[in-house]
């Protein structure tokens, strides 16, 4: 009989957004004439942009056509998106990236657990809690943990709590790590990095030969001007830092999946000889061996977004969301709630009432509110008593959720 991969039994329950599912449908199967607005998942509810569609709209009809159609696309990307990423988002801020730097994927979710399969499993991973549930689960699944504790923090990784209590800035490992998983602005907290505070963690990377990890989803979402969009805008960072991001929250690609990694050249690493190793390399040939790329339709949608029509519609959207997470985090303030978060990220980092668990504010908030938001448990052991609310809805649905949440919690 073939053998399993037991590291995925260490994983104690199912993934936390499925598990949030599963007890909402057993809700709404039992009270089926309860409206329940969600602020659970970050899923967008806005439509595409009009530039977007008329490029996707303008590539499906030139696939359509034998002397334009076109089959298999390079497995890093197509070149007009990878320059156009380059040329946008990171040489006006002052980042050196090439275009050849840059792979395109089908979502940042998929790469931060792939990304995993060009470093060994004797590195030491560093993990800020609370945490996007991704980068400690795929960790599991690799074999590079022990068992989980009772808190649910897994023996082989190095948790770095970000609390209300110092101020959600993670301090640096007290021991040697060769992985750091950072995400700015913040899932879950809404939180953001100061240039003073990514530049200690480049430091750090470059005193320890360590590599950052770096998460950068919702940069879009940066309202302050001093806040850095990239690790690259921090001196030094092209050698020790590996970014990611991703379409689906900035421009509403959640159901059309694109995103991209950026893999410096000068990023090496070390093999078991001693020699040095380019990840650019090894990222590369992953990516050749194992994805075919994405569809050539969804990359002139992608490009479309830094279009001179593109970029003031897509920033429309990313303003509408940030106006509704303002709703939320001035509304339940006015309550007497502490949040925190909600101006540079989609996300607002609510405490629970007195000493509720977050899966017990969870439960009451559906059931006498019907509402739906995230455990923070379920993005870390740091994260109980915590809870947090997303802004992707409808205008509609988030006044008509701080009417109901006040109601609860007033």
């Amino acid at each position: 009989m073939a053998r399993i991969n037991d590291s995925f039994r260490k994983l104690k329950a199912g993934y936390l957004f499925p598990e949030i599912g599963r007890r909402v449908t057993r809700f709404c199967e039992e009270n089926p004439t309860a409206k329940v607005i969600r602020l659970g998942i970050g899923d967008v509810t806005e439509p595409l942009p009009p530039a977007i569609v008329a490029a996707w709209h303008k590539a499906v009809d030139e696939m359509a056509d034998r002397k334009t159609f076109r089959g298999y696309g390079p497995e890093q990307g197509y070149d007009f998106l990878r320059q156009a990423i380059v040329e946008n988002d990171y040489h006006p801020r002052g980042a050196q990236v090439d275009a050849d730097e840059v792979f395109v994927s089908d979502g940042s979710k998929c790469d931060s657990g792939n990304i995993l399969e060009i470093f060994g499993n004797e590195n030491k991973v560093a993990i800020t809690d609370p945490v996007y549930p991704v980068y400690v689960d795929t960790n599991v699944m690799a074999g590079r943990t022990g068992t989980a504790d009772d808190a649910g923090r897994f023996a082989g990784l190095v948790y770095i709590p970000v609390t209300a209590a110092n101020n959600f800035v993670p301090a640096l490992p007290r021991e040697h790590v060769d992985l750091i998983y950072l995400c700015y602005p913040n899932n879950p907290t809404g939180v953001v990095a100061r240039r003073e505070q990514l530049q200690q963690w480049v430091d750090y990377a470059r005193a320890n030969d360590a590599v950052i990890l770096y998460d950068a989803a919702y940069e879009a979402y940066i309202t302050e001007a001093a806040i850095p969009h990239s690790i690259y805008e921090i001196p030094g960072a092209r050698d020790v830092a590996i970014e990611f991001r991703s379409f689906s929250k900035t421009a509403g690609f959640t159901g059309v999946r694109c995103a991209f990694t950026v893999v410096p050249k000068s990023l090496m690493g070390k093999a078991e000889n001693g020699e040095k190793v380019s990840f650019h390399s090894l990222w590369n040939r992953r990516h050749c061996t194992k994805f075919n790329g994405v569809s050539y339709p969804v990359q002139r949608a992608a490009e479309a977004i830094y279009s001179a029509e593109g970029k003031p519609q897509v920033r429309a959207i990313i303003d509408f969301y940030l106006e509704n997470a303002r709703l939320i985090r001035e509304g339940l303030q006015s309550a007497g709630i502490q949040v925190y978060g909600g101006v540079n990220a989609p996300y607002v980092w609510v405490k629970t009432p007195g000493n509720e668990t977050s899966w017990d504010f969870f439960d009451r908030l559906l059931t006498q509110a019907h509402l739906v938001g995230t455990p923070g448990s379920g993005f870390g052991a740091s994260g109980e008593g915590y809870f947090r609310l997303s802004a992707f809805n409808s205008r509609e649905n988030v006044e008509e959720a701080v009417r109901r949440f006040r109601k609860v919690v007033g």
